[in-house]
């Protein structure tokens, strides 16, 4: 069996294992654990005459829903608690920036869900839950946040799940289907760092608690045996590996939960030399505690790195070629995304913890106004990985927090269109001659294309719906075709011939047609697939550079090796381990999760239409003809 299909979908012989499961005689608790539930007050985080539990909100990796009384299970997560119905939990900010609390997955028809914040804020939230059954929770501006309750009833066998259970967009499924236990096994994966994929190691293995849960039909059955069954375990990793042909340039990649010694917050960005594939600078930034540091853009020059802080307040701006810090920039709360305009070089950031965009002026030298992304009555926005158009007028955001997407004109300084999208649109990619443009709706596992031709009887709506899982059986987990989950950026190769998506739940990298807009093919990815971008292939094309919340591995994917505009013989052209070297210049000391945490990419000299043509003329010398006018111009 491959790794994709051990990540994936294991077809009917399983489906036939778990029935058989599911109606086997009912399992006891482990011993172990219904032990540390009685000494915990049935989990609560103190008292065992309160049925209570308390999670703090934090900054830190994999545990950012932190369980007061800790890993409960001994399994390595920090964010499951356990309770019985009427368990009051408590959610409090322990964080540098704002935060929601929202219920991502609950029982069907449980009562007071779902439970949201209409807005982000650091104020603490408290909500008591009643029906028996799994709840996770996350935080609409860091999706990846999860914390779980399980209430359980003490009458029952097993830990109940309930028999069915309900996402926030809509879907119910049933406890035992694919479906829910995919999101299970997600669960384990974010929440516990001891569960990523080390590709320093030959196998990966994942560990679950060792408990039995009550599902649908009243089954118990034990979970890691479901997990494994479906899933695998101790899977083997494919060794890291050079591509055949060098890149061009630099590639940056956010190592977003990677730990050093001098700082009490995590992150650092990791940077490649693509002519030999080695990791030749780790920029922490211990000066100024640099604090999850997101995703990253540069100057016309190519000279400096603007980087987010995603869980702050920060823009950072640090010298590429000496990893020197240069600036440190309030701008606003869970600052995500940067982009420059390729008219001006003026600086744009996404205010993800707020409704708007911050505009600096070029080398980002100073704030010189916020964009409201929504106009005055309309909900806020909390927009995330925004788009510049190529002749830099126009600018497009996916909307968090009020499901739609802004397009912005810098000519007319104007909302020009606002389009409905899906459930957390998260990440935007554009046409290089800004004919149209995508928007990855998270929860939705959707791609909305939207007309950008101003000459269109359909500008600024969505033209077409791209379902990634329409060949997925959310029941049953078969396939039949690509299949993309959960999908986050999804950026449009430089000459426009295909757009390249990164889904975290499947851990699949899909590839679309941009003149059908069709999914043409899937390839596999690591835990968390998260970030995307494209840097010159040297002597002519692209690569896809893919990195993983979850991996310390960032992917080089050849999606046209023939650049024929073909993308169906797609393939990953190597793997690169984001660990540092003996010879690896840094300015902290490494302490833990060594290269985790792949987010934000950046290629440099980047490579896109209009931002190309106004490289200098050294880097401009290294790319091919057709690459310093990717669409003919």
């Amino acid at each position: 069996m491959t790794a994709l299909n051990k990540l994936m979908f294991s077809g009917v012989a399983v489906s036939l294992i778990l029935t058989a499961m599911i109606f086997i005689a009912p399992l006891s608790i482990t011993n172990s654990f219904q032990m540390a539930l009685a000494a915990s007050g049935s989990g609560s985080s103190g008292s065992s005459s309160e049925n209570r539990v308390q999670f703090d909100l934090v900054d830190e990796p994999g545990r950012w829903f932190k369980n007061v009384a800790g890993d409960i299970t001994n399994s390595g997560t920090q964010s499951l608690a356990v309770g019985t119905p009427g368990v009051r939990v408590d959610f409090n900010i322990r964080s540098n920036t704002v935060h929601t609390v929202t219920s991502l997955i609950f029982p069907q028809n449980a009562q007071g869900m779902p439970f949201d914040q209409p807005k982000a804020s650091k104020s603490s939230q408290s909500v008591t839950l009643q029906t028996p059954g799994l709840y996770v929770f996350t935080c609409k501006v860091h999706p990846y946040m999860f914390g779980a309750v399980i209430v359980d009833d003490p009458q029952t066998q097993g830990l109940d799940l309930g028999e069915n259970i309900s996402l926030v967009n809509g879907i119910t499924v049933p406890t035992s289907s694919d479906l829910a236990t995919r999101l299970l096994r997600t669960f384990f994966i974010a929440t516990a760092p001891s569960n990523w994929q080390d590709y320093r190691q030959s196998t990966w293995h994942v560990t679950y608690p060792n408990v039995d849960i009550r599902i649908a039909g009243g089954a118990v059955v034990n979970l890691p045996t479901v997990l494994n069954a479906r899933y695998g375990n101790d899977i083997a990793l494919e060794a890291p590996f050079d591509p055949s042909t060098a890149g061009v340039g630099k590639v940056w990649v956010d190592t977003q939960f990677e730990l050093t010694k001098n700082k009490s917050k995590p992150g650092t960005a990791t940077k490649i030399d693509t002519t030999t594939w080695d990791i030749e600078r780790k920029v922490a930034l211990p000066s100024i505690n640099m604090n999850n540091p997101h995703n990253m853009w540069t100057d016309r020059d190519q000279k400096l790195i603007y980087q987010t802080q995603w869980f702050d307040s920060k823009l950072t701006v640090f010298d590429a070629a000496t990893g020197k810090l240069v600036k440190n920039i309030s701008v606003g709360e869970s600052p995500a995304h940067v982009m420059t305009r390729t008219d001006t070089d003026q600086v744009h950031v996404t205010l993800n913890g707020e409704e708007a965009v911050v505009e600096l002026a070029p080398k980002a030298t100073g704030i010189q106004r916020e964009i409201p992304m929504q106009k005055e009555g309309e909900p806020e926005s909390h927009p995330h990985a925004h788009w510049m158009s190529s002749d830099g007028q126009k600018m497009v955001t996916p909307n968090a927090f009020s499901a739609d997407s802004t397009l912005y004109s810098f000519d007319s300084d104007s909302i020009e269109a606002k389009p409905t999208t899906g459930a957390i649109p998260i990440a935007t990619g554009m046409m290089p001659d800004d004919s149209k443009y995508y928007v990855a709706n998270l929860l939705d596992s959707t791609i909305s294309v939207i007309d950008m031709d101003e000459n269109s009887t359909t500008f600024g709506q969505v033209i077409k719906t791209i379902n990634l899982i329409e060949n997925y059986d959310p029941i049953s987990g078969a396939i039949t075709g690509p299949v993309g989950a959960l999908p986050i950026q999804t950026p449009v190769s430089p000459n426009g011939k295909y757009m390249v998506t990164a889904n975290t739940l499947t851990a699949t990298i899909t590839i679309v047609d941009t003149a059908t807009d069709e999914v043409v093919t899937m390839l596999g990815c690591d835990a968390g697939c998260h970030g995307v971008q494209f840097g010159a292939k040297n002597g002519g094309g692209y690569y896809a550079y893919v990195a993983s919340k979850f991996s310390n591995s960032l992917l080089v994917v050849d999606a046209d090796p023939n650049n024929d505009g073909n993308v169906s013989d797609a393939k990953i052209a190597g793997r690169i381990l984001l660990t540092a070297s003996s010879t690896t210049a840094k300015d902290d000391t490494i302490t833990g999760n060594a290269g985790m945490g792949g987010q934000g990419v950046l290629a440099t000299p980047i490579p896109y239409n209009g931002w190309v043509q106004n490289l200098p003329a050294t880097l401009k010398s290294q790319l091919t003809s057709e690459q310093q006018n990717p669409i003919g111009q």
